[in-house]
């Protein structure tokens, strides 16, 4: 029990540093010069090849999801008679 305490007492003095140990490559004016390029091709396919599948899928479930939340309120406004 006491090893543990110390073991976090001297975790607690350590120093903590902001700066990033790993070194990486800015590729953000890479990226900046690619979307902004006037190609006429839409900013969604630009960035991999998965872009255009996933925005297609994302639409299809959006109206999906849109026209079976519409289908519930209309099955919701006009209830069943009951006999």
């Amino acid at each position: 029990m006491l090893r543990n305490l110390l073991a976090l007492r001297q975790f607690g003095q350590k120093t903590i540093s902001t700066a990033s140990h790993r070194h990486f490559k800015n590729r953000v004016p890479e990226k900046q010069k690619l979307f902004q390029e006037d190609d006429g091709i839409p900013v969604y396919p630009k960035g991999w090849v998965a872009d255009v599948p996933l925005y297609r899928a994302t639409m299809i479930l959006t109206a999906g999801g849109t026209a079976y939340a519409i289908y519930q309120l209309a099955m919701a406004s006009f209830p069943k008679k009951q006999d």
